[in-house]
């Protein structure tokens, strides 16, 4: 095998009796299509994944968003119903792998659900239910049954100079879409923020000091992988930092 391994996070879905662990086809097919990438979808299993020796394989983690919040207990707060819905298989696994994967330094990207995992995972707290603060803007997607309308491109983007993701994107505001009720709240450990959007309302983290790549947005790049620039210098970028990781693994650089 030539091409980088990803892994994926996964939701966990009842259907039909079962519990489903699955990952939308949108940040499946950025990988292959915008990283140059394979995916594999690692399922929440908690406590019975082999962290280290799912790591050993791959050559870079996509955390991906979800429906799901991240249990509100896991950073000190209450979990409500309102709040909700809560996935708390795949909180057991990704906070975890996210922690282990910065340790060795893989490769990481972090989209919407999965910055705000990476912040918890690091010791971060998050702010939830964004839009009824004061000075906060609605950040929550546009009520439609068509998802380009939800994943629409809705503000722009302050992006922090000489950071890691000015070196992906550029320093001039970037548009990007909108479609979370939630933000980061108190910052985790050596985490630093490298975007915001206009009401301050943060936008993409990155990890000081890291030993690998790591770049996480609130936004949804994947979506728009495909015909929006930005959306593909980010997917692109991933897969050349899982490539060079890959080549350090198996002794090929």
């Amino acid at each position: 095998m030539t091409k980088p391994l990803i892994l994926v996070t996964a939701d966990v879905k009842p259907v039909d009796g079962y519990n489903w662990h699955a990952a939308p086809s949108t940040y499946l097919q950025a990988v292959v299509r915008g990283s140059d990438a394979l995916p594999v979808i690692l399922p929440s299993l908690g406590a019975d994944i082999d962290i280290d020796g799912a790591l050993d394989q791959v050559d870079g983690v996509l955390a991906t968003g979800s429906r799901s919040n991240v249990n509100p207990q896991l950073y000190g707060g209450e979990a409500t119903e309102a709040n909700g819905p809560y996935d708390p298989e795949r909180d057991a696994t990704t906070l975890p792998l996210l922690r282990r994967a910065l340790e060795r330094g893989v490769p990481v990207f972090a989209i919407c659900r999965g910055m705000q995992e990476l912040n918890v995972a690091l010791g971060g707290t998050l702010l939830t239910e964004i839009q009824d603060m004061e000075g906060r803007a609605d950040h929550r997607a546009p009520t439609s049954e068509h998802q380009d309308t939800r994943f629409k491109i809705a503000h722009p983007i302050e992006i922090e100079p000489d950071s890691p993701l000015a070196e992906i994107l550029g320093e001039e505001p970037v548009d990007v879409n909108s479609l979370h009720r939630q933000a980061l709240g108190t910052l985790g450990d050596r985490l630093t923020v490298v975007a915001r959007a206009e009401d301050g309302t943060i936008e993409a983290v990155s990890v000081k000091d890291g030993p690998g790549y790591v770049v996480a947005t609130q936004w949804h790049p994947e979506y728009w992988v495909a015909s929006d620039g930005p959306s593909q210098k980010l997917f692109r970028a991933f897969g050349d930092a899982a490539r060079e990781y890959r080549g350090r693994r198996l002794g090929l650089a």
